[in-house]
């Protein structure tokens, strides 16, 4: 994600120099009648910068940039400014540390005293085990069920390196997703490459990807990607890569192995229509219902974007201009969000440059 920061400022840059001389798991289907009933409203965060814990509006993020459900009525963030993971309870909106003392550096041992540097994306597996891509570090970390903070896999040195988890080396590991054969999924982002950790041996392998930067469709072993942000799955187990800089979500096929550009022409826009022929702009997060549905958060264009499982994108919600305006989905503005998440009837996103969570009710 520091990555993308930096493509940022850079693109504001450039806009300003213009103007001085003239711009996770598959949840259930979301219940909506249309589009046109959803309301966005500000879940929890200030929308100052801050670590502070309390209900609602009196908590602060410092760029929160992920967002997963664990148990029956926790949210876990992905508090990446402040290098913690953080709970929001859905029966109140009450914000919590969970892991990580706000400090960036690398720590293992309870989750009162661990460190982490750059909380990037969360995952949880099916027996509570919680997954960290630990982005400046270059390490996956996991979080046991009984709470110890451990590093699954990675030296910490940035660099391409299969094998054995103690040995094996990321370069800005970014989105990460569980599948159902115990199996983590890695979005190595200067890698340009797919990684899979088998949970049960522990090694890492490159699962898609030569770790060129590219736009190509094809074998697992010859495709190419440029930049993979977020991870999906879908109700069959498919994977799915939010692949920023080539403006794409590109599907992995478990069973024929095959690369395929599943929505996005590859060019920046936000045209909606058909999966073939839309477009997006850098997109960071997405995530499924058990429906087949994708959303998608489009964190260059500050709209949250669906693909229907019959392949037809559209706008969900933002109205494209950045800001902070809860309200009518159309009219709602976001800044930069990344992280989003189906819960019931519900969508959360992580709004990271408001340093809030908002959610998508549906009327």
């Amino acid at each position: 994600m520091k990555k993308i920061f930096q493509i940022k400022i850079i693109l504001l840059l450039a806009a300003i120099s213009v103007l001085i001389y003239s711009c996770s798991k598959s949840a259930a289907p979301v219940k909506k009648n249309n589009n046109s009933g959803a309301t966005v409203s500000t879940y929890a965060g200030s929308g100052t910068s801050g670590a502070v814990n309390g209900t609602g509006a009196a908590a602060s993020f410092t760029f929160p940039s992920s967002i997963v459900v664990g148990g029956s009525s926790l949210l876990y963030v992905g508090d990446f400014g402040n290098n913690k993971i953080r709970t929001i309870n859905t029966t109140n909106a009450a914000v919590a540390n969970f892991a990580g003392t706000g400090t960036a550096g690398f720590l293992n041992g309870t989750t009162s005293n661990a460190e982490f540097n750059g909380t990037a994306n969360i995952a949880f597996d099916t027996h509570g085990n919680l997954y960290i891509a630990d982005e400046e570090n270059n390490m996956i970390r996991e979080i046991t069920a009984s709470g110890n903070v451990i590093t699954l896999a990675g030296t910490g040195t940035a660099g391409y390196k299969d094998g054995a988890a103690a040995s094996a080396q990321f370069n800005f590991p970014e989105g990460i997703v569980v599948d159902a054969n115990n199996n983590l999924f890695v979005a190595d982002g200067h890698n340009n490459v797919i990684r899979k950790i088998n949970l049960s041996s522990g090694e890492v392998s490159t699962y898609a990807g030569t770790g060129v930067a590219g736009f190509d469709n094809g074998a697992v072993a010859s495709a190419t990607f440029n930049d993979p942000y977020g991870l999906a799955i879908d109700p069959s187990g498919n994977i799915y890569v939010a692949d920023i800089l080539n403006n794409s979500i590109r599907k992995i096929s478990v069973s024929t192995g095959m690369v395929s550009t599943y929505a996005g022409t590859g060019a920046k826009g936000l045209t909606n229509g058909a999966a073939a022929s839309a477009t997006f702009y850098y997109p960071l997060g997405c995530t499924f219902d058990s429906g087949g549905n994708l959303y998608v958060a489009d964190t260059y264009n500050n709209v949250i974007r669906e693909v229907s499982a019959s392949g037809n994108v559209t706008t969900l919600a933002g109205s494209g201009v950045q800001g902070l305006a809860d309200g009518p989905a159309a009219t709602a503005t976001f800044n930069f969000p990344i992280g989003i998440l189906v819960n019931g009837s519900a969508i959360f996103v992580a709004d990271t440059h408001n340093n809030v969570i908002r959610e998508i009710s549906f009327n």
